[in-house]
């Protein structure tokens, strides 16, 4: 039971940060696009990952949609990679490492998903 509560909690923390993170990158908040600038990203990849998150937030949450949840693993693991490496570049100190922070997360998420969360799985619900 233990196990089944640092999951939801955990993948329930992850999905909505990156639904709200993903609605400010789509809303252009000042923040993000000064943000994005600063690190030299081009604001195209905002809106991406904008989409991206939104998506990727939602489907951590929604039931069944197994192989969609190992790719929206995947892509949270590369975008919080790439932002430790975007902002480590850009010689912004210990912020370049706040990302690692939510890969810790995503992963406790993604190790203590329960059988019926993973893919080869047999449909239960």
């Amino acid at each position: 039971m233990g196990r089944r509560v640092i999951y939801w909690v955990v993948t329930g923390l992850l999905a909505l940060l990156a639904v709200f993170s993903g609605v400010f990158y789509l809303l252009g908040s000042q923040q993000v696009v000064q943000t994005f600038a600063h690190v030299e990203y081009p604001q195209q990849l905002r809106v991406l990952l904008g989409i991206a998150k939104l998506l990727g937030g939602i489907t951590l949450i929604l039931p069944g949609l197994l192989m969609l949840k190992e790719w929206a693993y995947a892509g949270f693991t590369f975008a919080w990679i790439a932002a430790v490496v975007a902002h480590y570049l850009a010689k912004d100190g210990a912020v370049a490492y706040v990302p690692l922070i939510l890969l810790v997360l995503l992963f406790v998420s993604y190790f203590t998903r329960p059988a019926n969360r993973r893919v080869g799985a047999k449909a239960t619900a």
